[in-house]
């Protein structure tokens, strides 16, 4: 098996293989928390205007996304795992769109299989991984603002476990604790959920599925749920 690590959303197009998109902090964390909560349909967009267009079409449909952390107007919540952990979403179809993560996927052209990844669910991908056997696996690292940041240090927590050397990740959670991702979380929060976003994200193991993009060569790519 051999490991292909793809720095920033905007290089997805060199990820090959399985593809696993990481983005910690938030938008892989937040689809988690929406599928456990029963969401019939998760369709990741790559920009605002898809998603308010889905909206006026489908007034039904739930928004959810941020731009630079933050709700965008228009928009039924943000990207916070901690907003919506306790939200029922049965039976509804929620549009996320954020910053770098689900760009991520829209751009993962040249991929034969795509899957989001973050910690809450850490072990499932690398279950996955070593259940389905691809030949090259690549981790996509949405957020390039620093390499030894939350996105980085997944895919190295996800290949230390399909390699069956794990890292220790209370330690690379007090790292994290300590990086610059972790400013508008915990010393500057951005939004009143930040803190528990931060807490929530990282937290290893909440779940015990994947989320695969469906059509992921389409304008809409939606995540479904595989246990």
């Amino acid at each position: 098996m051999n490991f292909k690590l793809v720095n920033s959303y905007e290089n997805a197009g060199e990820a090959e293989g399985l593809v696993v998109i990481i983005d910690v902090l938030r938008a892989f964390t937040t689809s988690c928390f929406i599928s456990n909560n029963n969401a019939k349909q998760l369709i990741a967009v790559d920009d605002l205007e898809t998603a308010l267009i889905l909206k006026k079409k489908n007034p039904e449909y739930i928004l959810v996304g941020e731009r630079k952390g933050i709700k965008p107007e228009g928009f039924d919540h943000g990207n916070s795992p901690h907003e919506i952990k306790d939200i029922d979403f049965t039976g509804k179809t929620v549009v996320l769109t954020t910053t770098t993560g689900t760009k991520g996927v829209n751009r993962s052209v040249n991929a034969d299989e795509v899957i989001t990844g973050s910690f809450v669910n850490a072990k499932a991908v690398a279950t996955y991984i070593l259940k389905n056997k691809p030949r090259t696996v690549s981790f996509v690292c949405t957020d390039d603002s620093y390499f030894d940041n939350e996105d980085f240090l997944c895919a190295s927590y996800i290949k230390s476990l399909v390699e069956k050397k794990p890292l220790n990740f209370t330690e690379i959670k007090r790292y994290l604790k300590k990086h610059p991702c972790s400013y508008g979380y915990i010393t500057k929060p951005l939004t009143k959920h930040a803190k528990e976003d931060f807490k929530l994200s990282l937290t290893v193991d909440t779940f015990d599925f994947v989320l695969r993009a469906k059509n992921p060569k389409s304008e809409n790519i939606t995540l479904k749920k595989l246990v």
